[in-house]
């Protein structure tokens, strides 16, 4: 696991066992605060550890950005800690995470000490968190999940993105004209940092174009889809790439051209449905 910290109060955990996937924490007077958790038990532990026994603070609150494993697994090894969370990502992970974390446990004996906690705290639009002489607002910000959210950091303008900010838009499990929308309420904000839910932190120097490329990834697949009308979906895939979209398919040690192909995928049964009578990709 690699650790980052970028501020005197915040400080950025990096899995390496899994997709790159990033945990935050908010050290501030009254507590910290965890935004998500690794999907394998011991790192998340290791985060534990090393903010308590290490640094001295306990963990007051645990956001859940949404309801997705590799972000909420390890939600159980912070017992003293509220949990907070989109109201979409109480229901989803009563029921979708309910059957995840059983597949998980039966096919990994690494997560048979988990159980599943939901979110005591829940909104639907917006929640601001003031503790000690920190303020955190998060949002709903839907497009990768439906309960998707991203919380920023007032008093050091860094917002955590979750996967609303990733090296590849990944809209398979949410919607792509919401994912857009999110994205566009992000620009031109002046954030210090941007911490992705998978891989590197974007810096401020570096935003607007993380984001542009971002939106500009969405438009470019929309449009090599409609231009694709009467072909195979299997012969799609090979002619429609990440990088024709604007993306480096070396991203997250090469796990980009697998999520661009299920991105790809979605995008042509989304096109099956809306375009019937205008001839459909088979």
């Amino acid at each position: 696991m690699q650790r980052e910290r970028i501020t005197d109060n915040i400080l950025v955990f990096r899995s390496d066992q899994y997709a790159q996937v990033t945990a935050g924490v908010v050290l501030t007077s009254a507590g910290a605060v965890l935004i998500d958790t690794l999907l394998y038990p011991e790192e998340s532990r290791r985060i534990r550890r090393f903010v308590e026994a290490g640094l001295g603070y306990e963990f007051a609150f645990v956001i859940n950005t949404h309801f997705h494993a590799d972000h909420t697994t390890g939600t159980c090894f912070f017992p003293g800690a509220q949990v907070i969370g989109h109201r979409l990502c109480r229901d989803l992970l009563d029921t979708r995470g309910r059957d995840g974390l059983q597949h998980l446990q039966e096919s990994s004996p690494e997560f048979e000490s988990v159980r599943l906690v939901l979110p005591n705290i829940v909104f639907d639009d917006e929640l601001t968190l003031c503790l000690g002489d920190t303020t955190i607002t998060m949002w709903s910000s839907p497009g990768h999940s439906p309960d998707s959210i991203v919380c920023l950091v007032e008093e050091e303008d860094i917002l955590f993105a979750a996967d609303t900010v990733m090296p590849i838009p990944y809209f398979v499990d949410g919607d792509f004209e919401n994912f857009k929308r999110s994205l566009r309420r992000l620009r031109n904000a002046g954030f210090e940092n941007i911490v992705q839910g998978h891989g590197d932190i974007i810096l401020r120097g570096e935003a607007e174009e993380k984001l542009d490329s971002d939106l500009a990834y969405l438009d470019l697949l929309d449009q090599a889809v409609a231009g694709s009308i009467g072909i195979g979906a299997a012969e799609a895939e090979e002619r429609i790439t990440a990088e024709d979209c604007g993306k480096s398919q070396v991203l997250l040690n090469g796990l980009v051209r697998e999520l661009h192909r299920q991105n790809l995928r979605s995008m042509i049964e989304r096109r099956q449905r809306s375009d019937k009578g205008a001839g459909t990709l088979l």
